[in-house]
């Protein structure tokens, strides 16, 4: 029992009959999809290790692919925003597409497309052509960012949060494989980036077969859209699903400026490239911690609000550490950026915690996601025209700024309100 009157008691659970689904909508041909627990934490895991390195494995050979078509900085950043941009536009399509084709589906065709593009990108001949593969190559990552935590909510049932941890975790561990391999798997540098990129093709096949077995168990399981018109309510009017867009929003763009361009500032700081790349490195290494351990937080901790803001809070004095003791320990810095930098796998879960309808929830993920990532693309230009005219001071204490207007947005975010229940109002 609690006394606190924010945090009301849970209904008494009762045990589900052994063949019902998590969510009682009926599949197409009238039966109801069931995923069993082994298939289920296989097809998280699968996929999410497949959402990042289409993206994260370019960095690193940045300079040689560009080098290759005789394209130059602008290329170079065009391509770097690709993603964010992609996820952002493409993502947008995710609820329509999944309620026509069902969300397993969705990701069996978008990741039969991410296959062909990770396939075809490394032969291309002309930057435009590798352009617009790089494209068809982020479509499952765009959608998948959006239908996945909806299919966890959809049939995860008392699984739920292990697959919402699996899904975190995993992400984080993917995205980091893709940077980590990208020049071991290109050999002898220079073309070799070309067999660097095809092996995430190959790699996404696995995607495409786990999941079609998964197909012939659920149909089309987009669930239903209720009597309740308030289902068709805008998202808009839901304070809760706005401060987790502006939420996704900051984290995502503090995460990419990081990327991009705090190796720039710890070498000027006095850090070795390699030292520098190394830190930045373990920002990575916390992401995957925060996979770990934040699903679990918010499904438990009954002081969440101050929890998922002090990660905000955390940002901005990492930020505060390089600006005011940058020699002091740059890894200790870098080390509390990671840390609020568990603000992504925060929101990731959040999503399904504060939507109690399957719908909601892929609508929710529709908005915050692919919003977010839009608003995200603006932080690492920003940021680095800043850095550009004012230099690295005036540009670390535009991010401090960020992180605590992350605090902010995290702290609403977190409040035990139901996304539902405000569209109701």
């Amino acid at each position: 029992m609690t006394d606190d009157p924010q945090y009301p008691d849970p209904p008494p659970e009762t045990e589900p009959e052994a063949d019902a689904p998590a969510n009682p909508a009926v599949t197409a041909g009238g039966r109801r999809g069931v995923v069993g627990g082994f298939l289920a934490v296989l097809a998280v895991v699968i996929v999410s290790l497949n959402l990042r390195p289409g993206a994260t494995s370019l960095g690193p050979l940045l300079t040689d692919v560009v080098a290759s078509f005789g394209q130059g900085g602008t290329a170079s950043g065009f391509l770097t925003a690709l993603p964010c941009l992609a996820f952002g536009v493409l993502g947008a399509v995710a609820v329509p597409l999944s309620r026509r084709i069902g969300l397993t589906g969705t990701v069996v065709a978008s990741f039969v497309l991410v296959t062909l593009g990770l396939l075809l990108r490394p032969t291309a001949d002309t930057f435009l052509a590798f352009t617009l593969l790089s494209v068809l190559a982020l479509i499952g990552p765009a959608l998948g960012n959006v239908v996945v935590p909806a299919w966890i909510k959809r049939h995860g049932g008392r699984r739920s949060v292990l697959l919402v941890t699996t899904y975190t975790t995993v992400l984080a561990v993917g995205g980091a494989a893709g940077s980590m391999l990208a020049v071991p798997l290109a050999p002898g540098g220079g073309e070799g980036w070309r067999d660097s990129l095809q092996f995430w093709g190959l790699i996404a096949v696995g995607v495409v077969a786990v999941w079609a077995i998964v197909l012939t168990r659920t149909g089309h399981d987009f669930p239903p859209e209720g009597p309740q018109g308030t289902l068709r309510a805008s998202l808009w009017r839901s304070p809760t699903a706005i401060a987790l867009t502006v939420m996704f929003a900051l984290q995502s763009t503090n995460a990419y400026t990081q990327f991009g361009l705090l190796p720039q500032i710890l070498i000027d700081s006095g850090v070795t490239p390699a030292r520098a790349g190394l830190m930045v490195g373990t920002i990575s290494g916390w992401g995957i911690v925060g996979g770990l351990l934040m699903p679990t937080i918010i499904d438990r901790s009954r002081r969440l609000p101050w929890i998922v803001g002090g990660l905000g809070l955390l940002t901005a004095s990492g930020y505060a550490g390089l600006l005011l003791a940058p020699g002091l320990s740059p890894l200790l810095w870098t080390s509390v950026l990671g840390i609020g930098g568990f603000a992504f796998p925060s929101v990731l879960a959040l999503i399904p915690a504060r939507s109690r309808d399957p719908l909601i929830t892929a609508r929710l993920s529709g908005l915050v996601q692919p919003v977010g990532y839009l608003l995200a693309a603006i932080g690492p230009i920003a940021a680095g025209a800043v850095l550009e005219a004012k230099g690295t001071s005036a540009m670390l204490v535009l991010m401090g700024t960020s992180g605590l207007l992350l605090a902010v947005a995290g702290y609403r975010a977190a409040r035990p309100r139901m996304v539902d229940d405000e569209l109701v109002v």
